[in-house]
């Protein structure tokens, strides 16, 4: 399993040479099968990299009607809520392709049903799973200490999130750690300290095939 570290100057840098990373990426695998998962994350470094995959003139020489998007997590929220990271990343991502396919988290009556049906619509595994990683260290929405660290199954309704909203769904471990690749996306120094925790979930986190930590220079000051 290859583990690289990849370190850019700064947060826009970063979101720039991972959007143009990511293009190269999928049309490589492209050319070797018929389609793609790719599981997209929120947060700030997260959307501003999917808005510069969208910008990118590259970004056409993707063929997007074989790549299938799915969310690392989403907020227990309305469909169309802006806080929804499947509302952001349509605005400034998804609605700039032309013939994506999309499966967002369903909408449900629970948070916990909510995670039994995106279970079921699942691929086996994600070619590339992006992560954004919290000043505590949290990956998707798998927190530290939450319950939901040790819950069973490949996608869990999470409650009482230490961040709003409280109710999420998230990829578990499994799920997270069964992706091809994984691409930890840092920025900022006050991911400083989570990076250098091994006890955070962002430290068990991996691909079966390739690990990428893509951080700016404050990210991993320390």
């Amino acid at each position: 399993m290859t583990r690289l570290v990849i370190v850019h100057p700064d947060a826009q840098t970063l979101a720039h040479a991972t959007a143009a990373r990511l293009i190269t990426r999928l049309i490589d695998l492209q050319s070797q099968q018929e389609s793609i998962n790719l599981a997209l994350t929120g947060g700030t470094i997260g959307i501003a990299t999917l808005a510069a995959v969208a910008k990118n003139p590259a970004c056409h020489a993707v063929d997007w009607s074989s790549v299938h998007l799915w969310w690392g997590d989403e907020r227990f929220l309305p469909s169309g809520d802006p806080d929804r990271n499947e509302t952001q990343a349509r605005e400034v991502f998804i609605d700039a392709l032309a013939h994506v396919n999309v499966h967002p988290v369903p909408q449900a009556n629970s948070v916990h049903e909510a995670a039994e049906l995106y279970a079921e619509q699942l691929p086996e595994h994600m070619d590339i799973t992006l992560l954004g990683v919290g000043p505590d260290g949290h990956v998707a929405s798998l927190f530290p200490g939450n319950p939901a660290l040790r819950v069973a199954g490949r996608v869990v309704g999470v409650e009482n999130s230490p961040k709003p909203p409280p109710k999420r769904v998230s990829l578990t471990f499994e799920a997270i750690n069964d992706s091809r690749e994984v691409w930890l996306i840092v920025s900022g120094a006050q991911k400083a300290d989570a990076l250098r925790d091994p006890s955070v979930p962002a430290a068990q986190v991996h691909g079966t095939d390739t690990t990428l930590l893509l951080a700016d220079v404050a990210a991993v000051a320390k």
